[in-house]
């Protein structure tokens, strides 16, 4: 089969490293693969395992992205693809305009709901397509709920995590000597992390609070994640609240982090304490996979996956005075051995080819 995933970028992120995840496995099975995005540092990857790469500036919302339509028409007329999966809305919205009065061999069209997306009108792009994945049960009753969508094409796909990248090989030496080094207030604590990037939704002022209700002579929070220049001022405000509280020897910011696999390892607890429902929440199940234990609120993605690995983890939402409670009956648990096959890499693109094949067998 030929086919062709369509996103706005190939940067470093969770959808985008899933698209060339993807494409790798349909070369591999001997199948043609092409993306079709405007760029980005996961490009060289594709044309590693030799996959082609169409760069179309689709990124930005606005007309001059429009006028790609014209030239994504000629992308498919050139690539003929048998199927087109779509994993943005603004993408999703030029492929359907592509498509309209296409005179060549109209492919099947796939999209995969990354998110609960806050404009469902806008967002209708997504369900203009002939199967429709979602990356988790939370997305699938979103998808439910706001569009028509027939049941039957309607498929359950977790986000898969790489355990080549994230397991529970042990840490080394040097790395460990190296972090103590660069972080010495952590050592001999029992490390809580909240990863992920500064910003005012993903939690980091009940991480804060939670430190009021705990024995910090025991505990050290991290927070692992890059810092926007447009989130600078809120950065600031997030250490001043931290010296209010008298907590900046408990509570350490780390910066974007390349080696966050290692961090996993080292703390005892990772935590994901998001003020809006996760579509999934990647970073619980990566470090789970590592042999961390999590704990997070008790909705969205989160709830599923915690669900899963052990529901100890999970706490009625906004409740930082349980949080904080719960925190030892989970350290006596046994950290995670494994994740649920689910939400694995090898199961992502496995169930991502069963929805292709059953699409095509429909067609036929």
């Amino acid at each position: 089969m030929r086919v062709v995933q369509l996103l706005p970028e190939l940067k470093v992120g969770g959808v985008e490293r899933g698209t060339v995840d993807l494409s790798d496995h349909l070369i591999k099975r001997g199948h043609d693969s092409a993306v079709i995005s405007a760029g980005g540092q996961l490009v060289d990857l594709l044309n590693d395992h030799g996959a082609k790469h169409y760069n179309l500036p689709i990124a930005k919302k606005n007309i001059r992205a429009l006028s790609q339509i014209r030239n994504l028409k000629k992308i498919y007329l050139e690539f003929q693809p048998d199927i087109v999966h779509v994993r943005s809305r603004f993408p999703a919205w030029i492929n359907y305009f592509a498509l309209k009065n296409f005179q060549g061999k109209k492919p099947i069209i796939i999209s995969t709901f990354h998110g609960l997306y806050s404009k469902p009108f806008y967002s209708k792009s997504m369900s203009y397509a002939d199967e429709i994945i979602a990356i988790s049960q939370t997305v699938k009753k979103y998808i439910q709920q706001n569009y028509s969508v027939d049941e039957s094409n309607l498929h359950l796909i977790y986000r898969g995590c790489d355990l080549h990248e994230f397991n529970r090989s042990p840490l080394s030496q040097e790395w460990k000597e190296a972090w103590f080094n660069e972080f010495p207030q952590t050592k001999n604590k029992i490390i809580l992390n909240l990863p992920g990037r500064i910003t005012s939704w993903k939690g980091i002022e009940s991480f804060i609070d939670l430190f009021s209700y705990i024995d910090t002579s025991r505990f050290h929070g991290i927070i692992p994640g890059p810092v926007a220049t447009n989130k600078r001022s809120y950065f600031n405000f997030l250490n001043k609240l931290i010296k209010q509280k008298n907590l900046t020897e408990h509570l350490t910011f780390c910066g974007a982090r390349s080696d966050i696999a290692d961090v996993y390892k080292i703390s005892n607890i990772v935590m994901n304490l998001s003020s809006k429902p996760e579509p999934f929440g990647r970073t619980i199940i990566e470090a789970a996979a590592c042999g961390s234990h999590v704990m997070g609120w008790d909705r969205g993605g989160v709830e599923e996956s915690i669900n899963s690995i052990n529901p100890i983890g999970l706490v009625d939402y906004g409740n930082v005075k349980m949080l904080a409670k719960q925190i030892d009956q989970v350290l006596v648990t046994p950290p995670p051995e494994s994740i649920p096959e689910q939400f694995t890499k090898e199961s992502l693109v496995n169930a991502t080819m069963n929805v292709y094949e059953l699409a095509l067998s429909k067609a036929s």
